[in-house]
């Protein structure tokens, strides 16, 4: 595969702008197969989080693959059910333990509701203590990010939110350009939405540079300056997807597929209870 591209973050690293993402693959081992074979083909970024369940997998993956780790960026996030100080402070060590790692590239709140400056704090110190070396959140909406931010001590590096061309998040982007803070998609492929999948103006682009659909749609991502992580359990696919560097998209047909914005996505952080309908949903300590 290409040297992929790296973009710079606020705090001066430097994170690979395409990665492999592991939500919903299982630790039966698969999440082993697939990491291992993303490995071997080329991807050198890893994202998972306590509530994926497959931080070992995905750790022993890793260590099997002979890479060295400072060439390796793995990101893990913290679940809710950990945001109180002390419990945070237990989970990142517990992240680290899972993963088999001595630091951990990019650690993200995954959810924005209830003890967040506690857990936030956690994540700062153990920033200082080089146990993380860049600090993030997660599905954070303008209206959350004003709600959170303007209290941190640190500036988060990266809001990893949902994003692909039906949902193109345009005032948080501004919010996030003001503050230098870079925007990570999860479902940059619209989680296979059909109708994304059949427009004509992607299906045009496809047969006019010889890909896939979903290979226009990550480099249009990819062009507007955004990091995305697909996932696959399927080799081929795994490699597909990371073939998107041996062409570029022009202004005119980046232009083209802005217009597909709907202006809204399929997973909306500001909806009321949020917070308690996901801790509801993932109890990770449930086999403590």
């Amino acid at each position: 595969m290409t040297t992929i591209p790296t973009f710079k973050l606020n705090d001066g690293n430097e994170i690979p702008s395409f990665g492999f993402g592991t939500y919903q693959i299982p630790a039966d081992g698969s999440t082993y197969d697939a990491v291992a074979n993303a490995l071997k083909l080329g991807y050198r970024h890893i994202d998972t989080a306590a509530a994926y369940f497959n931080e070992q997998e995905v750790g022993k993956a890793i260590k099997d693959s002979g890479i060295p780790r400072d060439q390796i960026w793995v990101t893990s996030k913290l679940w809710l059910q950990d945001y109180a100080y002390e419990d945070a402070k237990k989970a990142i060590d517990t992240s680290l333990e899972k993963l088999g790692l001595d630091y951990m590239d990019l650690y993200l709140l995954h959810q924005p509701y209830g003890k967040v400056d506690e857990a936030w704090r956690a994540l700062e110190e153990a920033q200082k203590a080089g146990k993380i070396r860049s600090i993030g959140v997660s599905n954070m909406t303008p209206k959350l990010w004003k709600k959170f931010v303007p209290s941190f001590d640190t500036m988060p590096a990266v809001n990893q939110v949902e994003f692909n061309p039906y949902f193109q998040q345009k005032e948080l982007r501004q919010i996030l350009a003001d503050a230098h803070v870079a925007l990570e998609a999860w479902a940059p492929l619209g989680e296979g939405n059909k109708d994304l999948f059949a427009e004509p103006v992607l299906n045009a682009l496809a047969k006019k540079y010889g890909k896939d659909v979903g290979q226009v749609i990550l480099r249009f991502e990819h062009q507007e300056g955004v990091t995305v992580f697909p996932k696959s359990v399927h080799e081929a696919r795994i490699k597909s997807n990371a073939e998107i560097f041996d062409f570029e998209l022009t202004s005119d047909e980046m232009d083209a597929i802005r217009k597909l914005d709907h202006g809204k996505g399929q997973h909306d952080p500001d909806t009321p209870g949020m917070g308690q309908l996901l801790l509801n949903a993932f109890d990770i300590h449930a086999n403590d």
